[in-house]
């Protein structure tokens, strides 16, 4: 069974997407997610204190800045905008997909743990990932 999930973005952060996947799995199988873009990734991480969406995002600025920043002058490709080559760059480190076993219906993420699309650019998006679910 196949779907794709539509994520519409505002601009870099993490958007959770949990409910979309938890209200489309049944029985038990597992499910596989991939981000159809080189400048976003996916994740698991906790989804119940805001303040860790907004530390992640600090330290991605941090660790890979934009394209305008003085330490960034090596990059070449750089036609579509200071924030697309370090999207790519963070997309290259961060997953693109996942896998998450699903018994009885239920996706078996921890207590505190939801699936996020990471946007990486600047400008507001529509993702796409594709998702398959394989009954066991």
């Amino acid at each position: 069974m196949q779907k794709e999930i539509v994520i519409e973005t505002r601009g870099p952060g993490l958007y959770e997407f949990t409910g979309a996947v938890a209200d489309w799995v049944t029985g038990d199988g597992l499910v596989t997610l991939l981000v159809q873009h080189t400048s976003a990734s996916l994740l698991i991480q906790e989804n119940a204190d805001p303040d860790v969406k907004v530390d992640l995002m600090g330290f991605f600025g941090r660790l890979v800045p934009r394209g305008d920043d003085p330490s960034m002058t090596w990059m070449r490709h750089v036609m579509e905008g200071p924030d697309d080559m370090p999207a790519h760059i963070k997309a290259a480190l961060l997953p693109v997909s996942l896998q998450i076993p699903v018994a009885d219906g239920r996706l078996r993420l921890g207590t505190w743990q939801g699936i996020y699309l990471v946007e990486h650019r600047d400008a507001p998006h529509r993702r796409r990932v594709a998702a398959q679910f394989l009954r066991a």
